[in-house]
C-alpha cells in the first residue's frame, strides 16, 4: 500500500545541483556554529532553510541531551522536514557536532525559489517526505503523551496528532520501564502531554498542542486572502492544490485534521493511480504537500462559527474553539471576540459528519469505547477484543477490514437487509469472505453497558435482543452536513446540504445562491459521496473562483478610480 514518503534508509543520497546551491547562497546568509552549539531548539519555528557547507549537525534527544540517532547531516545536506512548508515548529533539537558552516535562507525566499525551480523543489520535498515518514514510523519526537489509556483529553490529543501524521510517543501512566517512570515524574504522575522536558501542557487540548507545533497559524493579523477554503477533506485539499497552482492566495481552515471523513479510511483501493491501495489520510496528506508547495497555507484545528459580508463584498468568517481559554491571546484577536479571516471568495468543503445514535449513555462513552474514526490510534483499544461497527457504507467496510487485523472479531451492524446500495461490490465480497468479520443485517444498537469504559452492547436483531462483548464501538452511519454557520447566507436543502448550480439559481454548477460562495464535495446537495468525485469537484471549481476573484478585483479598482476622479 502507498505511503506518505519513501523509506529514508533505502533512498539514494544525492547532493543538490551546484547551480541550485548557488541559487540558495544568493538568498541566504552564511553562518558558523561551534561544536556543541544548538542550531535549532524544540518549538522554534522552521523559518529558515539550513544547508550544510561543512561540518556536521546531529539530532539530539531533548530529554537526555545525548545524540538520538547514529546518522547526521553533513556537507551537501540540508535540515528540515515537511513542517517547513507550513511554517511549523521543530519537534527535535538539532546541534552542531563539530565546527559547522551553513547557508541559511529565509523560509519565504526559499519557497519562492522552489516555486521557480521545480527540480530543486522536487528534490527537497522528496527528502522532507521521507524524513517525516521516518520520524512518524519510528515515533521520533519530543512530544510524549502520558496516560492516554486513562484520560479522554490525552486520547483526543493523540487522535489529533495521529490523524495529522505528527510523530509522538504514548506511555501508560503506570508504565514500569525507566523512560516511563522518568516521564511520569515530569508529568507529576498525572495524565499529561509533554512537549519537551521543560514544557508540560496544562489541561491539554488539540488546539494548545497545535499552537506549539505552529499549526494553529497566527492568522488573525492577516490581510484578506483571495480564497478561504473551509474544510480540509479531499474536496477542500484538491481545491487548495489548484488554487495555489493558479496563483490564488488561498488559506484552508480545518477543524480536526486534514483528510476529513476520508482521513479515517484505512484503505482505499478504487482510487485511480493506486493499484495497491492507499489510506485516506495518506492520499489527502499528499495533496496537502502539493498545496503547500504552491503556497497555500493550512490552519488547524480552527472551527468556523459565523460568516459576514462587508460593504465592498469581502467575506469574513469568525473563528472560535470549544474552550474559550484556547483562543489566541493577542489583544487584536481578543478585540474581535475570537478572530476573523476575510477573503474575496469562500469555498465550502466542510463535508459531513457521522450522526450520533439516539442511545442512553452515548456521550458518557464517547472517547471511552465509542469512536467515529478507525485509525491506528483507535485500533489499539480493541486489540484482541470484540469490535463493533455500525454502518453499511464504504467507510464502515474499510474500517472492518482494518480492525480485523488486530481485533478478536469484528461485527458489522446494518439496519437494512443488504449492503448493495451503500457499499462497493469488491469491498462487500471481501467482508463476506472474511471469517474474522460477521455482518448482522436488520440489527441496531439498543443499549450500552460498562463502568469507566464500554464493555458490551445490546443489539436488537430479527431474533430478539442479543448482547455482544465490545472493546470498542465505531459509529459510521448517516451523514449530517456541517453547515450551521451558513444559515441565512446561502440556500440549503431540507437536510442542510448546500444548494448549488441550477438548484440555487446559478449557471455555475458549484456556485451557491450567493455570488462569491461556492460549495464542493459531500456538503453539496446532489453530490456523489465518493473520494474521487470530491477531488474532481475541488479541482474544477477553482476555474470559476479565479474568474470571480479577477472580476471582483477589477470592480474594486474601478471603484477606486471613480473615487479618485471625484
Amino acid at each position: 500500500m502507498e505511503q506518505i514518503g519513501e523509506h529514508l534508509e533505502t533512498m539514494q543520497r544525492r547532493a543538490l545541483d551546484p547551480a541550485h546551491v548557488d541559487a540558495i547562497a544568493a538568498i541566504a546568509r552564511e553562518r558558523s556554529y561551534d561544536a556543541g552549539e544548538m542550531v535549532a531548539e524544540v518549538g522554534q519555528p522552521m523559518d529558515r532553510f539550513v544547508y550544510v557547507i561543512e561540518g556536521e549537525i546531529e539530532v539530539v534527544d531533548p530529554y537526555s541531551g545525548e545524540r538520538m540517532i547514529e546518522s547526521s547531516l553533513g556537507p551537501t545536506q540540508f535540515m528540515g522536514e515537511l513542517a517547513f512548508l507550513n511554517a511549523g515548529s521543530f519537534t527535535l533539537p538539532m546541534r552542531a557536532a563539530k565546527p559547522t558552516r551553513t547557508y541559511e535562507a529565509p523560509r519565504e525566499a526559499m519557497l519562492d525559489l522552489m516555486a521557480k525551480v521545480p527540480e530543486l523543489s522536487d528534490h527537497i520535498i522528496t527528502v522532507f517526505s521521507a524524513r517525516r515518514r521516518n520520524q512518524y514510523e519510528a515515533n521520533r519526537s519530543s512530544i510524549k503523551l502520558i496516560g492516554a489509556d486513562k484520560d479522554a483529553a490525552v486520547r483526543k490529543v493523540a487522535s489529533f496528532l495521529s490523524r495529522n501524521r505528527i510523530p509522538f510517543q504514548s506511555f501508560d501512566l503506570d508504565g514500569k520501564d525507566e523512560e516511563s517512570a522518568q516521564l511520569c515524574k515530569i508529568a507529576d504522575h498525572e495524565p499529561s502531554v509533554i512537549f519537551d522536558k521543560d514544557t508540560v501542557v496544562d489541561a491539554p487540548t488539540p488546539v494548545k498542542v497545535a499552537r506549539l507545533l505552529g499549526l494553529d497559524l497566527d492568522i488573525c493579523h492577516d490581510e484578506p486572502v483571495d480564497l478561504l477554503i473551509v474544510g480540509g477533506g479531499p474536496a477542500g485539499t484538491a481545491a487548495a492544490v489548484y488554487a495555489g497552482s493558479e496563483g490564488l492566495n488561498a488559506l484552508v481552515v480545518e477543524d480536526i485534521a486534514i483528510g476529513g471523513q476520508a482521513g479515517t479510511s484505512s484503505r482505499i483501493e478504487n482510487y485511480m493511480g493506486f493499484p495497491t491501495g492507499i489510506s485516506g489520510a495518506d492520499l489527502v496528506y499528499r495533496g496537502q504537500i502539493q498545496a503547500l508547495k504552491f503556497g497555500t497555507r493550512f490552519a488547524m484545528p480552527r472551527r468556523v462559527t459565523g460568516l459576514s459580508r462587508s460593504e465592498d463584498g469581502t467575506f469574513c468568517i469568525t473563528l472560535d474553539h470549544d474552550d474559550p481559554e484556547d483562543r489566541l491571546e493577542s489583544t487584536e484577536c481578543e478585540s474581535s471576540s475570537s478572530g476573523q479571516l476575510c477573503a474575496t471568495a469562500i469555498l465550502v468543503a466542510t463535508g459531513v459528519q457521522y450522526r450520533k445514535l439516539p442511545i442512553d449513555r452515548l456521550e458518557e462513552f464517547e472517547g471511552k469505547g465509542i469512536f467515529y474514526a478507525a485509525t491506528e490510534m483507535e485500533a489499539r483499544y480493541c486489540a484482541n477484543r470484540e469490535a463493533v461497527i455500525v454502518g453499511g457504507g464504504n467507510s464502515a467496510g474499510q474500517a472492518a477490514m482494518f480492525l480485523s487485523r488486530g481485533a478478536k472479531h469484528v461485527h458489522i451492524l446494518v439496519r437494512g437487509d443488504s449492503l448493495a446500495d451503500s457499499m462497493s461490490s469488491y469491498l462487500e465480497e471481501r467482508l463476506v469472505a472474511d471469517e474474522r468479520i460477521t455482518i448482522h443485517y436488520n440489527s441496531e444498537v439498543s443499549a450500552l453497558d460498562g463502568d469507566e469504559w464500554l464493555d458490551a452492547i445490546e443489539v436488537d436483531t430479527p431474533d430478539g435482543k442479543e448482547t455482544l462483548e465490545c472493546g470498542a464501538l465505531f459509529i459510521m452511519v448517516g451523514a449530517a452536513p456541517n453547515t450551521d454557520w451558513l444559515q441565512g447566507h446561502v440556500e440549503l436543502d431540507e437536510r442542510g446540504f448546500v444548494k448549488t448550480g441550477e438548484a440555487a439559481g446559478s449557471e455555475s454548477i458549484f456556485a451557491t445562491s450567493t455570488a462569491g460562495i461556492y460549495a464542493v464535495g459531500d456538503v453539496r446537495h446532489g453530490s456523489v459521496k465518493r473520494v474521487a468525485s470530491a477531488v474532481g469537484e475541488g479541482s474544477v471549481v477553482v476555474s470559476a473562483i479565479w474568474q470571480y476573484v479577477a472580476q471582483h478585483s477589477e470592480s474594486v479598482r474601478a471603484g477606486d478610480r471613480s473615487q479618485d476622479g471625484e
